[in-house]
Parts: structure tokens; C-alpha cells; sequence
């Protein structure tokens, strides 16, 4: 295949059926969804052994993630951390409703419970007038005062809550008590895995009258109940966040530019109008993955008002 690669590369969504999700997938970005399903996640991009993601363009076309990052990683991915599959996995959240209180678990606490640890960004992408996230505690709780407020159910007036609206963001990491709000559309960039735990569902019930699964005992152990009222991530520069897992930029996109120096890939997000890389175009919500050693490295705005996320692993 030689040393460089035609194209960026592109792959075919997951989608997720979930009882909070809803429709926006399709009429904002014109995914095509099942018919009459609430579809909750796009998983775009993603190594896991219940879900591969698979290369839908050029000579690598039907390959998965993992086969990639097996067998072209110094070609497709760099100078990154060695990791037995693709440490990122990138989605769209749909939330019709609002999920479930829940906390993804730190390290020693994930190796406990057999789970993965998980850190996480959101970047708002689309939110209904009033959305909101629910994000940390509105003041410092010892483990039981808050057990209290979940028996009596009153959990929820304890959680800091933060009014949102396109363009904003925020970091999650391991250990934060969070929810989704109803009426937002986020891209999630998160650390590989499907562990969570949830610990409060806000007292609903289904049609035979029964509560959702939590997990309090397991959550418990995870929430950091000193995370009092965080704060959105700062939006007013390029790059929203710098952490060892993923580096997360927005580019506001007016002419051609190289998304990465040569030697590192990057995973582009298209916001907003359209934008190109190489023969490759891209429309709100739709993703590619540029590699390590594509040649073109430019990508050019087709449109006006185009916006990106970019998303990259820090280098070695």
C-alpha cells in the first residue's frame, strides 16, 4: 500500500437503541435510522469486542478499528500509547429524555469491580431552549448524607445543574456524578469503555410499574462528593482541552489547514457547513479519521461557517 495513504478514512456509524433517545440523528444530520426506534447513541468511531467500527472508503474499506490498529498502527495512529485496542471511542448522544444519574469509575476502583475506567468530554452540539446538564453537587456531602437523600429520594435537589445551549462543553472526569439533561444532542469523546454505573433514575418507573437497574453500591465507591458546582470548559480559544488521555480542539474553519503535523492522526468532527480532506467530504455530524501518514493534510471548507472538532491523543 505503500507509505502514505490515499484518503481520510471513514467509517460506518453503531447505532443504539436506547429508551431516552429520539430522532434528531435523522433530522439533523440525515443518518438513516430504523423506523420508529429511539436511538440514543451514534457510536462513530470505536474498538470494542461487542462493537467495531468498519472502514466504509478507499482500499482499506471493511476493515475494522481493531484490525487497523493492529496490524497499520505506526501508519494510521503514530507515536501513541500502546494499549491493546483504540484507547478513544466517539459518539453522538441523542437525549429525548434525561438518563440516569450515573458515574463512570477511576482506575482502582474499575480493576474492583472487574469494570473500565472511563473520562469523558461532551461538547454540545445542538440543545433545546432550557437544556440542561447535571453535573456534580451543589455543595460538599459526606457518602451518608447522600445515601440519606437517595433512600428518601430527594437525590436530585442535591446535583448542581448547568443551562446550556450549542457551543458549550464540559469535562467529565472518572468519579463525577453526572446526567444528561432531555433536549441535548452531544459528541462524546471518551476513554474506551462501556462501564457505568447509575445511581439514581429519578424515580421513574416502566409500564409494569418496576424501577431501572442501578448500581448504588458500586457507584458509591466512585463518586467524588468534594465535586462541587463545576464549571463549563472555556470555549473562547481553540483548544478546549488538553488532558493525557485526548487533546479536543474547535477550529472555526474560514481557509485550507493542515489538521496535524505529519506523523500524527487526528479524528475530525464536522460542526457546522462542509469541509474536505483529500476526495473526502464531510457534513454536520459526520466524522473521519485522518492518518499518521496521509500526504494531504489540508482541510478545506466547502461552505461558509464551517466549524470542527478535532480530536487527538498527545503524542509519546
Amino acid at each position: 500500500m505503500g507509505n502514505y495513504y490515499p484518503s481520510a478514512l471513514t467509517f460506518e456509524p453503531l447505532f443504539q437503541e436506547r429508551i431516552w433517545g429520539g430522532r434528531r440523528l435523522a433530522d439533523l444530520y440525515g443518518k438513516k435510522l430504523v423506523p420508529s426506534v429511539p436511538i440514543g447513541e451514534s457510536w462513530e468511531i470505536v474498538d470494542r469486542p461487542e462493537a467495531q467500527s468498519v472502514v466504509r472508503n478507499g482500499p482499506r474499506r471493511g476493515k475494522t478499528l481493531h484490525e487497523l490498529w493492529m496490524q497499520d498502527r505506526q501508519s494510521i495512529f503514530g507515536n501513541v500509547p500502546d494499549a491493546t485496542r483504540f484507547p478513544l471511542l466517539v459518539k453522538i448522544l441523542d437525549a429525548r429524555e434525561k438518563l440516569s444519574l450515573q458515574v463512570h469509575p477511576p482506575e482502582k476502583v474499575a480493576a474492583k469491580f472487574g469494570g473500565e475506567a472511563k473520562t469523558e468530554f461532551w461538547y454540545v452540539a445542538a440543545a433545546d431552549p432550557g437544556a440542561e446538564l447535571f453535573v456534580g453537587l451543589r455543595e460538599a456531602m459526606t457518602r451518608g448524607q447522600f445515601e440519606e437523600a437517595l433512600h428518601s429520594g430527594t437525590v436530585a435537589q442535591y446535583v448542581h445543574r448547568i443551562r446550556v445551549k450549542t457551543g458549550d462543553a464540559i469535562f467529565l472526569p472518572a468519579g463525577r456524578l453526572h446526567a444528561v439533561g432531555e433536549g441535548n444532542l452531544l459528541v462524546e469523546i471518551q476513554q474506551n469503555s462501556d462501564t457505568t454505573y447509575r445511581v439514581f433514575d429519578w424515580n421513574r418507573v416502566d409500564d409494569q410499574g418496576r424501577p431501572r437497574q442501578l448500581h448504588v453500591d458500586q457507584a458509591l465507591q466512585c463518586i467524588d462528593f468534594n465535586d462541587i458546582r463545576p464549571r463549563l470548559v472555556r470555549t473562547n480559544a481553540e483548544v478546549l482541552l488538553h488532558h493525557d488521555l485526548f487533546e479536543i480542539q474547535k477550529w472555526n474553519l474560514d481557509s485550507p489547514r493542515e489538521i496535524a503535523p505529519s506523523g500524527q492522526f487526528a479524528i475530525v468532527c464536522c460542526l457546522t457547513g462542509e469541509l474536505r480532506c483529500t476526495d473526502v467530504h464531510l457534513g454536520p455530524g459526520e466524522f473521519f479519521l485522518i492518518p499518521a501518514r496521509l500526504q494531504d493534510r489540508n482541510v478545506e471548507p466547502v461552505k461558509k461557517a464551517t466549524s470542527l472538532l478535532r480530536v487527538t491523543i498527545p503524542k509519546l
